[in-house]
């Protein structure tokens, strides 16, 4: 099978060796972090929509807002961590890439969180990369802070192919989250008042774009 992503690697810029430090800690801990396939993708799109305010529902050890925040300079992104010792250790990144000023961390359970934490102008971009099980409640509880036409990302809406299997072929301790996330999939692309898409990209991202 050709490895497009080798391919695609000659073409991009060598990574800073806080990021390749930070890939490192994150294979050596199981941090799940988002793939390379998935995180250029993704910059990709936001490259079109230029965002300066972006909202992360799921923190882990801060790569995905160090990445996101050094692609878009003029951006200021808030993200929220409920596990204490990944909180931390974003801490640390965040304050050792100098992105402190740009880059505003929250420890705390975003099902819990109390809104008034958070800026009460719209954000332009929330991205979605915490528990699966919980998509449709953090969905529900955050996108009221979306602006008109702004946008929302989901990723691992595959879960690594699990979302493929029958319920009898996947693991028992994630069948529940399994369902949850087969459910949320069914009714983010059925709202109305999104335009929403499933692209088959990494772990698989969905894009819901806000109408109104």
């Amino acid at each position: 099978m050709t490895d497009y992503n080798t391919y695609i690697s000659r073409f991009v810029e060598e990574k800073d060796p806080l990021i390749v430090e930070m890939e490192h800690y994150a294979a050596e801990h199981r941090v799940p972090i988002m793939d390379d396939t998935g995180l250029y993708t993704l910059i990709g799109l936001l490259q079109i929509q230029q965002p300066k305010r972006i909202l992360e529902i799921g923190s882990a050890i801060g790569y995905s807002a160090i990445r996101l925040a050094k692609a878009f300079p003029e951006a200021v992104i808030y993200t929220v961590e409920r596990d204490a010792e990944r909180y931390e250790k974003a801490v640390e990144y965040i304050e050792r890439s100098g992105l402190q000023e740009r880059i505003s961390i929250i420890h705390d359970d975003a099902l819990e969180l109390d809104e008034t934490k958070l800026p009460q102008e719209p954000f332009d971009t929330l991205f979605i990369d915490a528990a699966k099980g919980q998509y449709r409640k953090f969905f529900d509880k955050y996108s009221p802070l979306v602006g008109s036409s702004g946008v929302i990302y989901c990723d691992n809406m595959f879960m690594h192919g699990m979302v493929l299997l029958e319920d009898a072929d996947i693991p028992k301790r994630n069948r529940t989250m399994i369902r949850n996330l087969q459910q949320f999939t069914s009714w983010a692309m059925q709202n109305d008042h999104y335009e929403t898409s499933l692209v088959p990209i990494g772990d698989g991202i969905l894009i819901a774009v806000k109408k109104y």
